[in-house]
């Protein structure tokens, strides 16, 4: 197969993808998710919940990256295959469009408040709407320049990000920190499978683009080091740094604790890198789906991610994007059934032979509808949360993947020997 990769992206190294992902993964939400975690179970447990719930988001990158490595295509591009064209352009790209757009303009709507309530503590009046717009133009231009630029930032960023947590841990427990660990009783109960499912529902997302970032790797050895490498400490770091906080200060918030410091500097530069090293993936990735979603050409790619990432960024700055919050909840949670129909098709029936890989024209009918079993499944958690009347069911976002994964292989083996039967 011939090397479709943009001639604008050189191959990047496996140590360059990994600081992407570890940029990815060192973010407030992960250090939240620490606190939620250790909320309900030992210190212990919540280490082991992030060790092996990483542990599979790893197995799901190294399986999404490494279809895109071959065919050197995005994960929409990827995709055409079991979906078809037409069913990944405009039902897949335009979820992920959705989905990450949304999520850069809610992402730049937090820093920039939070940029803006520190500038307050010297006596600086900036408006929010002003603040936000400022850190998503900002956040937007790393990613209008590609891969090259979000892997300096990350290079950067990722050092001084690892340097503020550990130090943070280090202050929290001088005194009697150590000791509260040591006699820390959960005041409330989380089972290990309620804590796997937060943990891997954190990053399914993530998991399911890896493919947007992989195609430029230079082997599938280079997808699994860099995901391996890349996810799995900072990500189980970040775990046991917020469940540290949350247990010593009260709040796995590093920004709030750096305050209560009174080191408000190091908590907004902090919050700041976290959330520029994740939102400016969001941008890069929503534009790739756009640009499927309307067929534009790769030399128009920096205008297309420029003008999803302002609107994005508008739509935060008026406070609109507020209420698409259930929305885009709900289409984040359809998302990793697309994982399951493309694992199925590529790794199992082609066994993962890249030479079998070809764009189907139209729709793939037995693609979308396999997907969308696993995605309305995937779906009701989420729907039914936002109803407290309604029963709250267990939010497991590996379900709708497996289930896309099985129907798709059941009901293809079912075509394949009515097919046989015909021809008989």
């Amino acid at each position: 197969m011939s090397d479709n990769r943009d001639g604008n992206q050189e191959a990047q190294s496996w140590q360059s993808l990994a600081f992407l992902w570890t940029g990815s993964m060192i973010c407030i939400p992960s250090l939240l998710i620490g606190g939620t975690l250790v909320s309900g179970m030992p210190l212990w447990e919540a280490v082991l919940v992030g060790l092996l719930g990483y542990g599979i988001i790893v197995v799901l990158m190294i399986f999404q990256g490494i279809q895109s490595s071959d065919i050197h295509k995005p994960t929409v591009s990827v995709a055409s295959q079991v979906f078809g064209e037409q069913g990944s352009k405009k039902i897949i790209s335009i979820i992920l469009a959705v989905a990450c757009l949304g999520w850069f303009g809610i992402q730049a709507n937090v820093c920039g408040a939070a940029f803006s309530q520190f500038l307050s503590v010297y006596g600086i009046n900036l408006p929010v709407p002003l603040s936000s717009l400022i850190w998503g133009i900002i956040m937007l231009l790393s990613a209008i320049y590609g891969i090259k630029i979000l892997n300096i930032l990350n290079y950067v960023a990722v050092p001084i990000l690892l340097a503020v947590c550990v130090y943070a841990v280090a202050v929290s427990l001088m005194g009697d920190g150590v000791a509260q660990i040591k006699n820390y009783l959960p005041a409330g109960s989380m089972s290990f499978l309620s804590g796997l499912s937060i943990t891997i529902g954190s990053f399914a997302l993530g998991a399911v683009i890896a493919g947007d970032y992989s195609q430029y790797a230079k082997s599938r050895k280079d997808v699994g080091k860099a995901a391996f490498i890349g996810i799995l400490p900072s990500g189980v770091l970040m775990i046991t740094v917020g469940a540290i906080l949350t247990l010593t200060a009260g709040t796995a918030d590093i920004t709030s604790v750096f305050t209560e410091l009174g080191l408000p500097v190091l908590g907004i530069i902090a919050l700041i890198l976290a959330t520029w090293t994740t939102n400016a993936v969001n941008a890069f990735s929503g534009g790739i789906a756009i640009i499927n979603v309307f067929n534009i050409s790769k030399e128009k790619e920096r205008i297309a991610v420029a003008i999803a990432g302002g609107v994005g960024t508008l739509l935060a700055v008026v406070g609109i994007l507020d209420y698409f919050i259930p929305i885009m909840s709900v289409l984040s949670a359809m998302i990793p059934p697309v994982a399951g129909v493309m694992i199925a098709s590529y790794w199992v029936i082609q066994k993962g032979d890249k030479s079998k890989w070809a764009s189907k024209a139209g729709i793939n009918f037995l693609g979308v509808i396999s997907w969308l079993v696993g995605a309305a499944i995937a779906g009701i958690p989420v729907i039914f949360s936002f109803f407290p009347s309604l029963p709250q069911l267990p939010n497991q976002p590996l379900i709708g993947m497996v289930i896309s994964f099985v129907c798709y292989l059941v009901a293809r083996n079912i075509i394949v020997q009515k097919q046989v039967s015909i021809n008989q």
